[in-house]
């Protein structure tokens, strides 16, 4: 199942996914309705402006596993046992809430997706940030475009990136 797809040189998008929080909030309710049925795992893949990729795998990954009223609670996300070769820009994340620009959930004194421009499970505040602003690869901003720091840095935003959840595999690959 793709959760987000965000192909940022879309006309119709030339900053990237907009904001919205009634789509983010419908979106995390499915992939918690999702996570809550069975173990899953995460994949991103992502690819710059000079078309190289690079992936990211989890073989943990659930959004509000643990909550009674996940919604109440922030749609906490879980995430763990990282491989790929991207470099792990998530497992920092892991335990965290989903913070929007109304919705402040993270540890910074500052709201992390009003700050960074988009919203995302924040801690203080990120090393990957899927849904910040097209910027179109380098730029002399901080951290504010579509980031994956262990892969491209603070200062470059990514051209594509994609995440999808499965079913995670068993121990002998079934």
């Amino acid at each position: 199942m793709v959760l987000e797809y965000v192909l940022t040189h879309k006309p119709s998008f030339p900053r990237g996914k907009p904001a919205d929080d009634a789509a983010d909030d419908e979106g995390l309710k499915q992939i918690h309705a999702l996570s809550i049925q069975g173990n899953y795992e995460l994949r991103i893949d992502m690819e710059d402006f000079e078309n190289s990729t690079a992936y990211a795998q989890y073989g943990t990954f659930g959004v509000g596993l643990f909550s009674v009223d996940p919604d109440e609670d922030g749609y906490p996300m879980t995430v763990g046992d990282y491989s790929g070769n991207a470099g792990d820009s998530l497992l920092k994340h892991n335990g965290m809430k989903f913070t929007t620009k109304d919705r402040d959930n993270d540890h910074s004194e500052n709201n992390c997706a009003s700050f960074y421009h988009g919203a995302w499970w924040y801690r203080n505040c990120h090393t990957s940030n899927l849904n910040g602003q097209y910027l179109r690869g380098q730029h002399t901003s901080y951290a504010d475009g579509i980031e994956w720091s262990s892969w491209t840095g603070w200062q470059y935003s990514l051209k594509y990136s994609e995440m999808k959840m499965r079913p995670a595999r068993e121990a002998d690959g079934k």
